[in-house]
């Protein structure tokens, strides 16, 4: 049962956006592409590593209101393949701030039923991360709540890539044929197998653009794009997202059903 007082207290703006929503009409997965960090640190004076670091706040908010409104699945998007060409001092303070994470974080996750995951190209990271993540997944492999996903080194378009190079060894050595591979294959051959689709993309800090996350994954997703800045999300940014995707009307590229009716 949804948890509804502890992230939206009665009588609260966010408790009547909750309220008005049917239960058939929470998403089961929900993406975030975290953005803003610098531009919080940047407009109070503040180094940009302060950005990254307010920004653990808005993941422990966003990740605890999920798990108690009991969205199946979250996605959150920290760490891009791209991000290793930002200046040396910034990736480091970042996977510091990981492995921080990892560290101070996981008895909460235990303690809340929330099950880890993390996606991309993990064997890629430093060998003390890798620990802390293989940690994380092994420690909560028997929980049964929120599924909780964190993309690091990871990429829409290095997924693929990796998935098509894997797709070939298979083929060359007699393991995979041509009428083998559809829809269906490509994606329990992802590291999001086993999970819907996201049903609701959040992009925070106003950008307007999917920035190569979860491309194949996304193709019939809704985008919610908000000018709040990553370190600022909170619970209640989350209840506005679910409160618009809500109100929408999904097609998956077919009639809408008023004009199915007519």
């Amino acid at each position: 049962m949804r948890d509804v007082d502890r992230v939206a207290p009665p009588g609260t703006e966010e408790r009547q956006l909750l309220d008005g929503i049917p239960p058939d009409r929470f998403p089961r997965h929900v993406a975030v592409i975290m953005d803003g960090n610098g531009r919080w640190a940047k407009r109070r004076g503040l180094p940009r590593v302060e950005g990254h670091r307010a920004g653990i706040e808005a993941v422990r908010s966003t990740v605890e209101a999920a798990a108690r409104l009991e969205i199946p699945v979250l996605t959150l998007y920290a760490f891009s393949t791209e991000n290793w060409r930002r200046p040396r001092w910034e990736v480091l303070t970042l996977m510091g701030l990981l492995k921080e994470y990892l560290h101070k974080e996981l008895d909460s996750l235990v303690e809340h039923n929330i099950r880890f995951r993390p996606l991309g190209r993990l064997h890629e990271l430093e060998g003390e991360i890798q620990q802390g993540l293989a940690r994380a997944v092994e420690a909560t492999a028997g929980n049964t709540g929120l599924l909780f996903q964190i993309a690091l080194n990871y990429s829409g378009r290095a997924e693929l890539t990796d998935l098509v190079r894997e797709a070939v060894r298979l083929a060359r050595t007699g393991q995979l044929h041509e009428e083998t591979v559809d829809e269906a294959w490509i994606s329990d051959h992802l590291s999001t197998a086993g999970t819907p689709d996201p049903d609701l993309l959040i992009r925070t800090s106003g950008e307007l653009r999917v920035s190569n996350f979860l491309l194949w994954q996304i193709a019939y997703t809704e985008l919610y794009m908000t000018p709040v800045l990553w370190p600022d999300f909170r619970a209640r940014d989350l209840i506005r997202a679910l409160a618009d995707y809500a109100s929408r009307q999904r097609r998956f590229g077919g009639v809408p059903e008023e004009a199915e009716e007519g």
